[in-house]
């Protein structure tokens, strides 16, 4: 609607140097602009850190600490960082400006991809990734919306505002930082991450890349968290069947509970990922058309897309083509080669990127597993694996059945708590560490007993913006409910009147202590409902239906001051004005006419006169008439208009006499 108010950032010119154009994005943090470098007369995206936060000293530093780690890095599968500054209030960061879209938008374009789509992605960001695990950094936030698709085939990766050095790994004891549908378990559970928490974040990626559609889902964050923390992902092909068996495996590969089960960072996956392009793309029926870009960049690959103007004079490569036979039970898992030869395939990723230095060596490691065969055994039942106990589930349990359930297997219980909007106060949440996990005798589990909705501090909602009020409410993990525009002469367009929860219609509009889930109504300003008094009838109506509201023509009035036809007033239906309301219309008749003075006709000059100037009229009669003792001679024999007429105020009468 119009009277919601426009960007104030657009136009204006940051730090004497960026000029804001247009709105790329928002985001949690900051929003995303088009800017022109005037210093350098080039575009560039400008990212600047929403107000709210600019003197929350946490964020602020996690912002700029975003500059420092996407400037270490130098790649061409990671977006350039150019800048960082201050201006005023206002903490930015200029990046490098990609016309194009986000890998989020080609999913929900195309619903998923196909195995050789998804494998050029995989490289350009494990291309990326490497490059900034190699830098010791750690993204925290790899997800589809942070890959950015160039519409000259350039795929790179953004948006390194959660990274942090890879060697920080200790718990912050702060909010979980990312998107819950791609936080690993130990991100979940102990606030850990290294270089392992964006490979499982990436293994998630892919499966929704080859399926459509995340393998998690829930009404409610915990609970996406909960299956994040104690559930194995399944293999993509067993939501699409043609999917191949390698690429099951790199997905659960990437997505082992147990961080240590997974490739320690990009580079190792990406080693793996080529070795697997090289069994899988020979596989594709006919021929694949891969556009080169000039610079020699090799992971500009156009997804099955056509060639952009900037991309129409690049080398295009033929690659060959053979037969992937069908995967289950009993069929072969060989690839069938142009030549009619054949490459097994039949190696597990994780144990085939262990077995990558060991080639050439095996008659060695043959000698050495048998002699560890015949010494482990007995260590194996002794005191190895072989007697170690796994972790109940005891979710929703009560924390003394937890405890003697632990006891009963040797466990030593400790008792541990933290906020939940999914488990009832006084019931067990989880396990640290997590169910399934195999523990020796007397080992210390944590039972992590619910606390309850966590309590929050909601600040006074009336008087801000709709925007900083939906900000302030997402921001403590409360809910934005309804939002009620209404016309108010008292404030301004946009801005919230009232607050409410919706539970119980409560007033929240001054804040107070509340509990985290609350869902909170808002109620906006839609600014006063325009003045139409003196408009054309017509005027009237185009700036009421420009507000949403409806016109209806009301009674007709006499008004001096208002020339007939135009409108004297538009009346609001008594209470709460909204949008499709009915403005009732006033109309003038102009002014209101005069009646000509009856009883004047025979009488004097002397006795009509006043009568006649009494009614406000403009006389015309003869001047001798006022002469010096000649108004008692004149008789007043006729008025035009009659006497009794109504005419216009300020008309003329015509007065004629006898002698």
């Amino acid at each position: 609607m119009s009277d919601i108010p426009t960007d104030p950032m657009l136009g204006r010119l940051i730090d004497g140097r960026y000029e804001v154009r247009s709105r790329i994005a928002r985001g949690g943090m900051a929003t995303v602009y088009l800017a022109t470098d005037l210093r350098l007369e080039r575009r560039v995206a400008l990212k600047i850190m929403h107000g709210h936060l600019a003197d929350d000293a946490d964020f602020r530093s996690r912002f700029i600490q975003e500059a420092r780690s996407a400037a270490r890095l130098a790649h061409p599968n990671v977006v350039n960082v150019f800048d960082q500054g201050q201006d005023a209030d206002m903490a930015y960061l200029v990046m490098e400006y990609l016309p194009g879209i986000t890998l989020r938008d080609l999913l929900k374009d195309y619903g998923r991809l196909t195995p050789e789509q998804t494998l050029d992605i995989l490289e350009a960001v494990l291309s990326g990734l490497a490059a900034a695990h190699k830098a010791g950094i750690v993204h925290r936030d790899v997800k589809p919306e942070n890959v950015l698709l160039a519409d000259d085939g350039r795929i790179k990766i953004s948006d390194f505002g959660l990274a942090r050095a890879s060697n920080n790994n200790t718990a912050t004891g702060q909010a979980l930082l990312g998107t819950i549908a791609y936080l690993s378990p130990e991100l979940v559970t102990r606030g850990v991450a290294d270089a392992r928490s964006d490979i499982y974040a990436l293994g998630i990626m892919t499966f929704e890349m080859l399926t459509g559609e995340q393998p998690y889902v829930g009404d409610a964050p915990m609970q996406i968290a909960y299956q994040h923390a104690n559930d194995t992902v399944p293999m993509p092909s067993s939501k699409v069947p043609s999917i191949p068996q390698e690429l099951d495996e790199l997905v659960l590969w990437a997505t082992a509970r147990d961080p240590e089960q997974r490739p320690r960072d990009a580079r190792v996956m990406l080693d793996q990922l080529l070795d697997v392009g090289s069994m899988l793309r020979p596989a594709v029926a006919g021929t694949k058309t891969m556009v080169m870009p000039r610079g020699g960049q090799t992971s500009g690959v156009l997804l099955g897309a056509p060639v952009s103007p900037l991309t129409a004079e690049a080398e295009t490569q033929i690659l060959g083509a053979a037969t992937l036979l069908p995967t289950g039970p009993g069929a072969s898992n060989d690839l069938v080669l142009p030549g009619g030869g054949t490459v097994a395939n039949g190696a597990v990723l994780a144990k085939k990127t262990r077995g990558r230095k060991a080639r050439g060596y095996w008659l060695f490691a043959l000698v050495l597993f048998l002699a560890t065969v015949i010494g482990g055994t007995g260590w194996y039942f002794g005191s190895g694996p072989g007697s170690e106990v796994a972790v109940p589930s005891l979710v929703s349990s009560t924390p003394e059945d937890a405890a003697a359930r632990l006891l009963e297997l040797g466990l030593v219980a400790e008792p541990g708590s933290v906020y939940s909007a999914t488990i009832p106060e006084g019931l067990v949440t989880g396990t640290e560490p997590g169910a399934g996990t195999r523990l020796g005798q007397d080992s210390v589990v944590q039972v992590i007993v619910s606390l309850g909705l966590q309590p929050i501090t909601l600040p006074a909602l009336a008087g801000l913006s709709q925007g900083d009020a939906e900000d302030t409410i997402t921001g403590l993990a409360a809910v934005v409910g309804t939002v009620d525009p209404i016309f108010s002469a008292d404030v301004e367009a946009g801005v919230v009147i009232a607050a409410s929860k919706e539970s119980d219609g409560a007033d929240v509009s001054a804040g107070g202590d509340y509990f985290e889930g609350l869902t909170v109504n808002l109620v906006v300003s839609l600014g006063a409902i325009p003045a139409v008094a003196g408009e054309s009838v017509e005027d009237a109506t185009a700036i009421l239906a420009d507000k949403g509201l409806l016109v209806t023509r009301g009674e007709e009035s006499y008004d001096d001051s208002v020339p007939e036809g135009d409108v004297i007033r538009g009346s609001a239906p008594e209470g709460t004005v909204r949008a499709g309301a009915t403005i009732t219309l006033t109309i003038s008749r102009g002014p209101e006419p005069v009646e000509v003075p009856r009883n004047v006709v025979g009488l004097s000059w002397t006795e009509a006169k006043p009568l006649l100037e009494a009614s406000g009229l403009k006389l015309d009669y003869i001047p001798f008439a006022d002469a010096p003792g000649a108004s008692n001679f004149f008789t007043v024999m006729k008025l035009e208009p009659g006497e009794g007429q109504l005419v216009p105020a300020g008309s003329t009468i015509k007065i004629s006499f006898t002698a």
